[in-house]
Formats: structure tokens, sequence, C-alpha cells
């Protein structure tokens, strides 16, 4: 019979490992001499290309024009160095990249030509159907464009912490588990019962129970860690899981 992830009981992550933590691959990605500056332009690229990608949406362009529009815009930050002026002490990093959004619109606005200067320009591919897909997912009642990007950045974070999760299991042989597990992880409403997943997996329904509880408790820890990455401090941990929990329930 399987084992039921006999891993170390799991510990709040402390104040002092946050520290660590805060805004490393935003500060990394906004220090060209920095060895990581590519790899984390990349990371930063790749993660949160689609919550701005919605806002340009909500806001009235089309598919082809937002996705030209997130492009430029990825390509002017990455080339002009514009992710040195971030500073974990403005507070949220989803801020501070809605706020350089906005203001690279507008300038695309004042200038006719802008967009020749960078919408040729793609720093990382990504597919539009999937992002349209995402997109199409939303009611059809109307968020705001802001709300909409704190939704969208939610999921990212959600994602990206399901993700490191599969991949933690994945390392440690635990994959089937986690597969048969992560819908009762992500709280998905139709879920198959414990004593049928017991049975499947030949495992008793308390340790099945136990396997739960402890994939959700390193969960919970993993997205703490995705979301100290990108506020100003420990104490911003938990208002910032409560906003973007807020913008999902939008």
């Amino acid at each position: 019979m399987p084992d039921t992830e006999s891993s170390q009981p799991i510990t709040p992550p402390s104040r002092a490992r946050f520290a660590t933590t805060h805004w490393t691959v935003v500060l990394a990605a906004g220090s060209p001499d920095s060895s990581r500056y590519r790899e984390a332009l990349e990371t930063l690229c790749r993660t949160y290309w689609f919550p701005l990608y919605a806002y340009l949406r909500r806001q009235g362009y089309s598919t082809h024009d937002a996705e030209d529009q997130t492009q430029a815009f990825l390509a002017h930050t990455l080339e002009k160095h514009d992710l040195v002026r971030a500073d974990p002490n403005r507070g949220r990093f989803r801020s501070f990249l809605l706020s350089m959004l906005k203001h690279f619109v507008a300038d695309q606005r004042d200038h006719a030509h802008a967009k020749k200067r960078g919408g040729d320009k793609k720093p990382l591919s990504f597919d539009v159907a999937e992002a349209e897909a995402r997109y199409g997912l939303e009611p059809s009642r109307q968020l705001s464009p802001d709300v909409l990007f704190e939704k969208s950045w939610a999921l990212t974070i959600l994602n990206q912490t399901m993700v490191r999760l599969k991949a933690e299991t994945s390392r440690r042989g635990k994959q089937d588990l986690f597969e048969h597990l992560k819908s009762h992880l992500a709280g998905q409403t139709h879920t198959i019962p414990y004593r049928d997943l017991a049975a499947e997996l030949r495992m008793t329904e308390g340790a099945v129970k136990v396997a739960v509880h402890r994939f959700r408790a390193r969960y919970r820890e993993l997205l703490r860690e995705e979301i100290a990455q990108t506020v100003s401090n420990s104490t911003d941990v938990e208002d910032e899981i409560r906003t973007l929990f807020a913008a999902l329930a939008s």
C-alpha cells in the first residue's frame, strides 16, 4: 500500500524566511548586472503576461491589438530596464506593473508610431488562442479592467503554486497520488469521495484524508511564498491573500 506523504511536519514560514524572498525575482530582473537577469526576466514575462493581456482586452482592445500591446509593453520594459525602478518599498508588484502598463498605453496614444518601436519585437511567445479561452471564461457581466487584472493575477498566482506543488511531488515520486487528490486541493465542487479514492489508491480512507491535509498545508506554504515575492514585507502577505481571494469572488 502506498505511503501517505511521509514528509517532515510543515511549519509556517518565519519572518526571516520571508525577508529573503521579498521581490527576489523582480529585483534580479531589475538589475542588468545580475547573473540571474535574463532568467528572471523570462520568469516575470511568462508568469504575468496574461493579467496584462486580460486588462487590455477588457479595455476594449481586439485580440490582435491586445497581443501586440502586451508584447510591445514587455519589449519596452526589458529594453529600457524599467524594472530598475521596481522598489519593494512601494508596495505590491502587481500594482507597480499595472501602473507601468497604464503609462505605456497612455504614451502610445500620444505617439502615433510608438507601436512600431516595440510592437514587432516579441520577448516571449504565448498562445493567444489559450489566452482567449481563458478570457472567455469570465462572466458576461462587465468587470472593470482593474478588477479583471487583479482576478487574473490571483488565478496566475494560484496556478503557479499548483505547478510548484506538482513539481515537488513528482520529484518525490508522489505524482500519481497528487493527480488523484489535486481536485480536493483546488476547491472543486465536484470531487471523488474519499472512500472511492481510497479504494482506487489501495489506501485507507483515513490515510487519504491525511495525504490531502498534508498537500493542503504544503500548498498554503507555497502560496505564501509566491505572494511574499511580490509584496514589500511579511505583514502584507495576509492582506494580499485577502485582496486576491476577494478578486476571485468578483
